[in-house]
């Protein structure tokens, strides 16, 4: 077994919604059965006993199979909810499409590097594999790698509001939303608080004046430079004290009620570590965290501090060894709860107790092993959020707002929050920015709150998603022209787009990116773009294939055409059907709400339109046409052409817009623009423009070299019409013969070269279907051999050409300007030359010097 590529699907692909790790996957001839490998089985299973069912009878399953039956079960005994797998055979004998789900791609990954370990070593008579060790290590890279349980809180919350969000990081940065609707948070932290807010909520002196200054009770204490300050000013204030780092967070530091000089000296060392330490008042009572959200509390916990219950028999140390076993206790935040931390804090809290680490405590004697109650610190939560008193919670929302902090951990101490602070001597002792969520959310006592959608409720208001307008484009032929102008019409209504296509990366008119952008990385960088008010995407198969979409779903999603197809015969999609089934990708992840805009014309497209999660607008010339004409008496959405007219209808609805009104058709002449503009109007009332911008978009968009540039581009050279294209499949062809047939010319030329990566039938076609409208053909080699032969592709050209109906001139030549420039200086006044540009930038800006020139 061979594995020769893998990918990570990091958004909605050809198999499923899910994120997945794709692997192809070669099997030799004894490989493709159980049944021709005695004993395999038997060992994989003594191997790996939690391996599961195979799903198939053993004649039917090759390693393949086991590969993905192995890869999810790892992870699913790792704790990963991961349900979705599949293999696949290929055209190829022997080679699979090995797709497993992953939750997290590092696992996935490893997880399926674990399975092909686990083959090799159950191919092998004394192979070996620690499944549990695997196991392990997949559960702590799981751990590891996951966002926390604060972070996941709000993205869970998200995920059921149905708020986009993308991590941004390996760690907890992560943004809701996309574009100019787009928030972030970090953990708890979200990108409205301020970073002097946050400075602030780190200076714990600075904190407390700012408090006292809001009327909000807070105890004495200031910063110290020494042990010898550090207790002339617990003197001052009076026994027992705190001494806590003046900049410190999580509990780290912190060490409280101090009665003796020594532990003052023990504390102001663990303090110094952290940062300046600072003594004040110790108050007496238990510890509360409150936590704030914009103006409001939402939760509340009493925190402990960790201890034992003395059982008679084991020593201190044995009790906080059983205690830190409880699988609720990790070494992070990844777990509800924390071990419980055995360092020179607890042996001194231990002494002046009166006990030491191997001391035995009495039947039921509870043993403090520090005072400060943080979860980081192994101490237990408690839920009070119901016994709250709305004084306590008012000063806890005025020392949130007082420091400027949307999300807040306010920590009180105090004898009970059922009462006012002022009447039991409590106060306010931090407030902490990017608060841990884990005592809220699964406390060790009460029941959970929910945080996470208290802070989603804040950074998005019920209604709102965080979603702009998403248009997805994809097809063989007219792709890039139907996203320019999709993105012209949104633009025409006042919106800041940002467009992807084979161009390069758009925002709000400026390119920002070049070269081949039709995948999902780019459309991932145009939905993180603030200024970006609505998306356009070209979206080619490439992309989908490689990496699956860039986003989760989109409003509108556009299938201009399938045709004949195109790139057949590359990544396993031989066949047509095979093209339409992975194009039909976006039209299956259109949002509820949302359009699919399908070919009525195309049997591929319509095929696609029961696959849609929304609903449906077809578009077609002919508005008789049978699909297009019973849509339309259903009371659906169709765009059709009649009387000269483009018109979109909806039951008794109609708008027409006059086509000598649409530049782009060359007043309705050139029969693929015409489907272009329909297209493109489904996708702009798909995703709700007003018909006025829409009519104003439609008349003032160009296809020149700078609206569209290599999309049928019309230049005048000495007399004669010269057009510029990028066509490069048999489908481009008949469309581009039927446009310059509609076009006066007293001699026809045409300039082609060929991709090397079509197949031979392809590159022959195009030239055959030219061969009957053109008298005179160049053909050029260029760069773009792709695995050729030198003169293969010319050759293929030219063998299209044999027999040509009207074609009486072939000549080759090498180089893709040298080739231009022989057809323009062979034009006469009246003539045409159909330019099919190759490097099209390059190729067009010497297109335009050469008729500026002239």
């Amino acid at each position: 077994m061979d594995i020769s590529r893998i990918r990570a699907l990091r958004g909605p692909n050809l198999w499923s919604r899910h994120t997945a790790v794709e692997a192809i996957v070669a099997c030799t001839p004894d490989e493709r059965a159980l049944t021709t490998l005695p004993g395999f089985e038997d060992r994989l299973r003594a191997l790996f006993p939690g391996l599961g069912g195979l799903r198939r009878q053993p004649a039917q399953v090759t390693l393949a199979h086991v590969l993905e039956a192995a890869t999810l079960a790892l992870q699913s005994q790792a704790g990963c909810p991961v349900t979705f797998s599949r293999t696949t055979a290929t055209v190829e004998d022997g080679i699979y499409q090995v797709v497993v789900e992953y939750t997290e791609e590092d696992v996935g990954r490893r997880a399926l590097a674990a399975a092909e370990a686990l083959i090799q070593a159950a191919l092998a008579p004394d192979g070996a594999f620690d499944a549990t060790a695997t196991i392990a290590a997949l559960r702590e890279l799981d751990e590891d790698v996951r966002l926390g349980p604060s972070t996941g809180s709000i993205v869970n919350a998200g995920l059921a509001r149905g708020i986009p969000h993308r991590r941004l990081t390996q760690g907890s940065l992560v943004q809701f939303g996309w574009g100019s609707k787009q928030r972030r948070i970090w953990a708890a932290e979200v990108d409205s608080t301020s970073a002097v807010s946050e400075s602030i909520a780190q200076d714990k002196d600075l904190t407390k004046t700012l408090l006292r200054a809001a009327g909000v009770p807070v105890p004495l204490g200031r910063p110290v430079d020494s042990v010898d300050e550090a207790w002339e000013v617990a003197q001052e204030i009076g026994l027992p004290v705190v001494v806590k780092p003046q900049d410190g967070n999580q509990g780290k530091g912190v060490t409280v009620n101090i009665v003796s000089r020594e532990h003052l000296a023990l504390a102001y060392r663990v303090a110094e570590e952290i940062g300046q330490p600072m003594v004040e008042k110790f108050l007496p009572g238990s510890d509360y965290r409150l936590l704030v959200v914009g103006h409001k509390l939402v939760a509340a916990a009493r925190r402990d501090p960790p201890l034992v219950i003395g059982d008679g028999e084991h020593t201190v140390r044995q009790l906080v060894e059983q205690v830190n076993a409880d699988p609720r206790r990790g070494d992070g935040h990844a777990t509800s709860l924390t071990k419980i931390r055995f360092d020179d804090i607890a042996v001194a809290r231990l002494e002046i107790q009166g006990l030491t680490p191997e001391s035995v405590p009495a039947k039921g004697q509870r043993v403090i092993l520090r005072n400060n109650a943080n979860l980081s610190t192994g101490g237990t939560a408690t839920d009070v959020t119901d016994d709250v008193h709305p004084e306590v919670a008012a000063r806890a929302v005025a020392a949130a707002q007082m420091i400027g902090l949307d999300i807040c951990g306010v920590d009180v101490v105090c004898e009970s929050v059922i009462r006012p602070l002022e009447e039991q001597s409590g106060g306010i002792v931090e407030v902490n920015a990017a608060p841990g969520l884990r005592m809220h959310l699964s406390p060790s006592f009460g029941k959970g709150r929910a945080v996470g959608e208290a802070i989603i409720n804040h950074l998005y208001p019920p209604g709102e998603d965080g979603r702009i307008p998403v248009v997805a484009v994809t097809g063989t032929n007219g792709k890039t022209t139907t996203a320019r102008l999709i993105t012209h019409l949104f633009a025409a209504s006042g919106l800041r787009v940002g467009m992807t296509n084979t161009d390069g990366v758009h925002v709000n008119g400026r390119q920002i990116d070049s070269g081949d952008c039709s995948g999902p990385k780019s459309a991932r960088n145009v939905l993180m773009h603030p200024d970006v008010d609505a998306a356009v995407f070209e979206t080619a198969r490439g992309g989908v294939l490689r990496e699956g979409l860039g986003f989760d779903r989109c409003q509108v999603a556009v299938v201009t055409n399938i045709g004949a197809g195109d790139h057949l015969g590359l990544n396993y999609i031989t066949t047509v059907e095979d093209l339409a089934v992975l194009k039909r990708v976006i039209v299956q992840n259109v949002a509820p709400s949302g359009f699919a805009v399908l070919n009525a014309t195309d049997p591929h497209c319509v095929a696609m339109a029961p696959e849609c999660p929304g609903g449906v607008i077809y578009f077609s010339a002919d508005r008789h046409h049978p699909v297009l004409a019973t849509h339309r008496a259903q009371g659906q959405r169709c765009v059709y052409i009649d009387d000269g007219h483009l018109v979109a209808a909806e039951g008794s609805a109609r708008e027409a817009i006059a086509l000598r009104d649409i530049p782009l058709t060359r007043h309705g002449t050139i029969g693929f623009q015409v489907e272009n503009a329909m297209a493109a109007t489904a996708a702009a009332w798909g995703a709700g423009l007003h018909w006025d911008a829409i009519r104003a978009g439609l008349s003032s968009f160009v296809n020149d070299l700078d609206g569209a540039p290599g999309r049928f581009n019309v230049m005048d050279f000495k007399g004669a019409t010269l057009i510029a294209d990028y066509g490069h499949n048999p489908d481009a062809m008949r469309a581009l013969v039927a446009a310059v047939e509609a076009m006066p010319a007293q001699r026809r030329s045409v300039v082609i070269s060929g991709a090397g990566d079509r197949r031979d039938e392809d590159i022959r076609e195009q030239t055959q279907i030219l061969g009957a409208a053109f008298d005179e053909v160049i053909l050029y080699q260029d760069a773009c051999q792709r695995g050729r032969e030198d003169g293969e592709v010319l050759g293929l050209l030219r063998q299209g050409l044999q027999g040509a109906a009207r074609t009486t001139r072939v000549d080759e030549i090498r180089g893709e300007f040298v080739a231009i420039d022989t057809a323009l200086a062979r034009l006469q006044p009246g003539d045409l030359c159909l330019v099919l540009v190759d490097q099209v930038e390059e190729a067009l800006a010497h297109l335009a010097r050469r008729c500026a020139e002239a």
